[in-house]
């Protein structure tokens, strides 16, 4: 284990931009229709979050990567959608996936605007309401409108909970901080990260194998 995270650790301390570059682009894929829903963006974003209490990474860089990416992608979708109307509800790759379609506008439908705030929650709607809300007619005004503080509160919920518990380790079970060198820290640390991250992981692939298999209809 040790050999393991004494390398990755001096990785990202040395190129602390790939991670950043790795947080914006997992958020951005799990805003992608089809792509989100496969993804493992939550998951990289909760185990590179518990990096910032040793310093290797910033919190204020790791919030701006995943809000960025999850802006980019939840606001290119809308805008496909908002282009194309209801043709790109049928278009590929969206055609493959009826039974999460199905499931993206009957949730739409049920808590209108509100959807756009609930559906950054809920995998693997999450990456097709954005393009949902655009072919059903949305105005951008109001989509961005819900969408950015939705982002935001959807980043904080993925970040904090990694800086927290690693932050708790240094609080309160009395282990030393030494930058780059807290080896049993960061073990513990980068393990109990990865029991989160597992757990997230899981829901979400059971999700996406009952909710977006190809002809399934909605749960």
């Amino acid at each position: 284990m040790t050999s393991f995270l004494d390398p990755l650790i001096a990785f990202v301390s040395a190129h602390p931009w790939l991670a950043y570059l790795t947080l914006f682009l997992a958020a951005l894929l799990e805003a992608i229709p089809v792509a989100g829903a496969l993804v493992p963006g939550s998951t990289i974003i909760l185990a590179l979050s518990a990096l910032v209490p040793g310093g290797e990474l910033k919190l204020w860089g790791v919030l701006a990567a995943a809000i960025a990416g999850a802006m980019i992608g939840d606001g290119s979708a809308f805008w496909a959608g908002h282009r194309s109307q209801r043709e790109i509800l049928n278009a590929w790759p969206m055609s493959k996936y009826p039974g999460v379609m199905a499931q993206s506008e009957t949730f739409f439908h049920r808590w209108g605007t509100l959807a756009v705030l609930f559906a950054r929650f809920v995998p693997p709607i999450r990456a097709f309401v954005p393009v949902t809300a655009g072919a059903l007619g949305m105005s951008p005004a109001v989509f961005f409108g819900v969408n950015i503080p939705a982002v935001i509160a959807w980043a904080l919920a993925h970040v904090l909970p990694g800086v927290l518990a690693v932050s708790a380790l240094h609080e309160y079970a009395g282990l030393p901080h030494h930058q780059g060198t807290g080896k049993h820290l960061w073990i513990l640390a980068v393990f109990a990260a990865a029991i989160i991250a597992f757990g997230v992981w899981t829901l979400r692939r059971r999700q996406a194998r009952t909710g977006l298999r190809p002809g399934a209809g909605p749960t």
